[in-house]
């Protein structure tokens, strides 16, 4: 598995203090740099500062291992079930279906969708005999998860985060949504899920224990349509005394990826301390998060997407740089009027 995914994920899943997780990812920052391609720094904001999101929500999930779920019935509830979403949802959706049983409880992968370089995976997690997963007292956000996640069979760099979805504390089932973003196509590869224990977090203690054992590894194809279009690059803007190549923007009703190149090689400073010094942060700024991209929607709504994780590489005097993720609810191409970065607008409504 790609060794910055490997820690993003592990960030996703744990509590960690800020020294911890800031030593784990210098080590993996230092492990990258090691490679013998020019090195990509990993950048996922929500993976450094919280452990695992989670949303309470009414949702179904599947009551029984080997029922086969539509895409639109296991993506409709969390990405929007409006006609226009569900008939997006239904076309692009793969089903899955696989699954892995060990001391009772079963995790199986219900279905996925996505684009060339994104993805959103959900899983159910279920007590075979029907009765209560979750134990008396445990809250959706205290719920954690170990292994390695959703592994795919690509040579590239990928990101990603998950979150649980907790319809009823009582009932035998959950559901937990894994996003997954890379530098290199994923809609048609293998995928290995494989996850290890369900824990909660104890405050008190300060640290995660299990309370539910097991260990799950599940094989599936992310066999799903793509329905990206690519934007031409080319374009250019300044800001911070630095001059940004857009390379190209890929769109779609699930997802974005924006890659930039800077006319800069960017250097880190190797302090060795542990954490990421000031002078790293701003680096990380100029380069990265201050890089505004924006989706205009045909009624007027600005989503702001500069959030958003992905990858810094110095590479012969210049820096590479990608940004993107899975939407939080699928968005008809029909209804984005347009997409600016770093000012740059691209109208999406011309035909």
């Amino acid at each position: 598995m790609n060794s910055s995914f490997e820690y993003q994920e592990s960030l996703n899943s744990l509590h960690f203090t800020e020294e911890e997780k800031a030593a784990i990812a210098r080590r993996a920052a230092e492990a990258a740099r090691k490679q013998t391609r020019p090195a990509r720094r990993p950048v996922r904001r929500i993976a450094l500062i919280a452990a695992a999101a989670v949303l309470v929500l009414a949702v179904g999930t599947a009551g029984a291992t080997g029922i086969l779920r539509s895409a639109a019935e296991v993506f409709s509830p969390l990405f929007g079930g409006a006609p226009a979403q569900t008939e997006i949802i239904d076309k692009i959706g793969y089903p899955v279906g696989a699954s892995d049983t060990d001391n009772g409880v079963t995790v199986t992968a219900d279905a996925v969708m996505g684009d060339a370089y994104n993805a959103v995976i959900v899983y159910t997690i279920s007590r075979d005999d029907g009765t209560r997963l979750l134990p008396e007292d445990i809250t959706g956000e205290m719920l954690l998860v170990h292994g390695n996640g959703t592994d795919l069979s690509i040579l590239g760099g990928s990101h990603g985060s998950s979150y649980f979805v907790v319809e009823d504390p009582a009932a035998s089932s959950i559901q937990m949504v894994e996003t997954v973003s890379a530098d290199k196509p994923i809609n048609d590869c293998t995928a290995t899920g494989v996850f290890e224990n369900l824990y909660k977090w104890d405050e008190e203690a300060g640290e995660a224990v299990p309370i539910i054992e097991g260990k799950w590894r599940l094989k599936f194809e992310m066999t799903y349509e793509d329905s990206s279009v690519t934007l031409s690059g080319g374009e250019t803007f300044t800001q911070d005394g630095m001059t940004f190549t857009i390379d190209s923007i890929t769109l779609s009703p699930v997802a974005y990826k924006v890659d930039y190149t800077v006319d800069s090689e960017v250097v880190w400073s190797n302090s060795g301390s542990g954490r990421q010094s000031e002078e790293d942060r701003l680096t990380t700024q100029r380069y990265f998060e201050n890089v505004e991209i924006l989706l205009t929607l045909t009624d007027g709504t600005v989503i702001d997407l500069s959030n958003a994780g992905g990858s810094i590489g110095p590479e012969d005097g210049v820096t590479v740089c990608s940004k993107g993720e899975v939407f939080s609810e699928v968005l008809p191409m029909e209804d984005m009027a347009s997409i600016s970065v770093g000012g740059v607008v691209y109208d999406l409504t011309a035909e």
